[in-house]
């Protein structure tokens, strides 16, 4: 399984578990299961914000006392401190998380203000047109990245310079706010970010086998898998595209574009707790 000084102290106690329970079942079945099983947990905080986006959409009271969306942010609080008081993340990685928070609710305040989407009226936690759990969604991207990192022990072949990915990281940001007055220049960001890590390989530990795939096929599938989200969220009607203000339909493949950007944040925010690390103990 990941290196155990990486885990934390239920990590621990799970992966130990894995290693009595796991021997039993054929090789092919038992890295299957260890991969979804760890996918699963990295995605604990973000399938949890879901899953009460969700539920709050179909069984929430028109008459609550609390507003819809103040009952979402105090739930994403308790999320967060039930993992914390789990020892699910670290010290290290909550700083990550608050800086995504922090981040995202930036960007959402804009892109609010700009008509780029909207969230449903109600309730007193939020600032100008955003409420506050929408930070808590990019801090979900947050929490999974820096929790893949630990579980799956990942490593990387020729990762690029961390100060050019820095560059290339704050110029997505700052073109994220800037294309809606100059140029849009997302597509050779998009080529900027391919050329950059084309020979960069990750390296991921499952159970007793290690493989590789190139890192931007991994943005690319984490960025599906956001996009997936995303379509639930707003058929749950957390909140709309313009375009779905007359009925609700899938979010544009384009938005891919986007969130493989976003990929491109997010890892090279998750560096500055997790350096990347070479596989220079590995065998595949």
């Amino acid at each position: 399984m990941a290196d155990r000084r990486e885990l934390t102290r239920l990590e621990t106690v799970l992966d130990a578990f894995a290693d009595r329970l796991l021997p039993r079942v054929p090789a092919g079945v038992r890295e299957f299961l260890a991969f979804g099983i760890k996918q699963a947990w990295a995605c604990l905080f973000g399938g949890l914000m879901l899953a009460a986006i969700i539920a709050t959409s179909w069984f929430y009271p028109d008459d609550a006392p609390v507003a819809q969306n103040d009952f979402l942010v105090i739930l994403a609080v308790l999320i967060q401190i039930g993992m914390l008081v789990a020892r699910l993340e670290t010290g290290r990685e909550l700083i990550v998380i608050i800086i995504f928070h922090i981040v995202g609710t930036g960007m959402e305040i804009f892109k609010t203000a700009v008509g780029s989407w909207n969230y449903a009226p109600g309730g007193i936690l939020h600032i100008g047109a955003v409420p506050l759990f929408t930070g808590f969604m990019y801090a979900a991207v947050g929490s999974y990245i820096v929790r893949v990192y630990r579980l799956f022990d990942l490593r990387f072949s020729h990762y690029p310079q961390r100060w050019l990915t820095v560059i290339i990281a704050a110029a997505i940001y700052i073109n994220f706010f800037t294309h809606h007055f100059i140029i849009d220049v997302r597509l050779i960001l998009v080529l900027a970010t391919v050329i950059v890590f084309f020979r960069c390989r990750m390296y991921f530990h499952i159970h007793r086998r290690t493989l590789t795939m190139p890192v931007l096929l991994a943005f690319v599938l984490v960025a599906f898998f956001i996009w997936v989200a995303e379509n639930i969220g707003t058929a749950a009607g957390a909140w709309l595209y313009p375009s779905q203000d007359d009925g609700w339909h899938l979010v544009p493949l384009t938005k891919l574009v986007a969130w493989f950007l976003l990929m491109m944040i997010s890892v090279v925010l998750v560096t500055f707790v997790h350096r990347p690390r070479p596989p220079d103990t590995y065998t595949c």
